[in-house]
């Protein structure tokens, strides 16, 4: 009898555990609506991990409707490239074919770790996310830029500038962006050996003014990440280094965050009204608190590249004409969302931030919220359009939320 009343008590415990955290059948990777009893099971075919990482490709989001492309890439399903000291993984258009106007990339470099001395023809923007790194770079004045950089900081790259970047700590990491979504293609990415070895040596001894024998060690192949030992050496130009206005760098921690009336997290914004070198890519650095909402939106100027860095979010893209599409988001996701599309970000988890990086192909991050467009409509033609009672529309916030706090 007490060997029955024990089992008894412990089906009732794992039965009330259960009811405590049943999860629908989406959360468990199977595509069955149980309040609709629409759907069925997947018997087969399938990779249940991605299924699981992915409830709302699985018809969750009952207000998903007409055809929306893909707008998700994980990192981890881009190639690695490794080299002596480092890797780096793309995600570029053949991979994201709606990234039109950015490219992403991850690069790692080991302690003194150097990626080639480099340009493109393409705009770089950079932020460190791990370690300590070093960067250098020239323009076309002959002014010269070495700083270091940590947790936090951007560097900008006008298209044409050289430069490179070493690591200084045992293992460093950062965040690339690109404003041309074919990065890879030929004729963006120069790199110092591969030019070097493609030229005749008589030329190149009567360009430095050198003996031609000097560049008989010159890489076969362009090294790209190189092992080598921290830089130790001052650089000394008559011409000057690129300062104030025209510094290649902003460190985001030294620098207030923006305004955030929902209360839901922090917004960085750095763009071109707080580094002005930083013409062509605007960008955000956003940590939303746990069930915390960015709030619905569109931006007005550009298409929107996003990297998520840690966390677990998801986001419904409204792309007009009906067609909507919601995705789910995890460390290591990047996604566009397209020109002007009506969305939002919402942080799915109860305990952890959602952090990400939003880029933009601008001068200028600018967004245009839906609660405050209404707000700032007559109430009584928002009321018709939407059948709202009036007294609800008059209530609505006339200033932008950004970030609004979870319930």
């Amino acid at each position: 009898m007490k060997l029955l009343s024990v089992i008894l008590v412990g089906f009732i415990v794992r039965s009330t555990c259960a009811a405590v955290v049943k999860r629908d059948a989406f959360e468990e990777g199977q595509p069955i609506d149980e309040k609709t009893g629409r759907g069925a099971p997947i018997l087969a075919g399938t990779n249940r991990q991605i299924d699981l990482q992915n409830p709302s490709g699985l018809g969750q989001a009952s207000s998903d409707a007409g055809i929306v492309p893909n707008l998700k890439w994980s990192f981890s399903l881009s190639e690695m490239r490794i080299f002596p000291g480092g890797w780096t993984r793309t995600q570029v258009v053949q991979d994201l074919p709606q990234s039109k106007d950015i490219a992403g990339a991850q690069q790692h470099l080991r302690k003194g770790a150097i990626r080639e001395l480099h340009w493109h023809k393409v705009a770089e923007w950079g932020f460190v996310y791990n370690g300590t790194i070093l960067i250098s770079a020239v323009d076309e004045h002959g002014k010269f830029q070495v700083d270091r950089l940590s947790h936090g900081d951007i560097w900008y790259f006008p298209k044409g500038v050289a430069h490179t970047v070493q690591g200084l700590d045992d293992e460093n990491e950062y965040l690339l962006a690109f404003d041309d979504g074919n990065f890879d293609a030929v004729g963006v990415t120069f790199n110092i050996a591969d030019w070097v070895k493609h030229t005749p040596k008589d030329v190149l001894a009567k360009n430095f003014g050198l003996d031609e024998s000097v560049f008989d060690s010159v890489p076969e192949r362009t090294p790209n990440i190189l092992n080598s030992t921290t830089s130790t050496r001052e650089v000394d130009n008559p011409d000057g280094e690129v300062t104030g206005n025209s510094s290649f760098v902003y460190h985001t921690f030294q620098h207030p965050s923006e305004s955030v009336p929902g209360g839901g997290g922090t917004f960085y914004k750095i763009d071109s009204t707080n580094f002005p070198i930083s013409k062509t890519i605007a960008a955000t650095f956003v940590t939303l608190k746990p069930g915390g909402l960015r709030e619905l939106h569109w931006h007005p100027n550009a298409e929107e590249w996003l990297y998520f860095h840690s966390g677990n979010g998801r986001a419904s893209v409204f792309i007009g004409n009906g067609n909507s599409r919601t995705f789910d988001f995890e460390a290591g996701d990047t996604a566009v969302f397209p020109d002007n599309s009506g969305h939002y970000i919402e942080n799915t988890s109860d305990t952890e931030d959602l952090v990400w990086i939003e880029i933009y192909k601008s001068d200028r991050v600018a967004d245009i919220p839906l609660t405050q467009w209404l707000a700032l409509t007559p109430a009584d033609i928002v009321a018709s359009n939407l059948k709202l009672p009036i007294g609800l529309v008059e209530k609505l916030k006339k200033e932008k939320q950004v970030l609004i706090k979870g319930n």
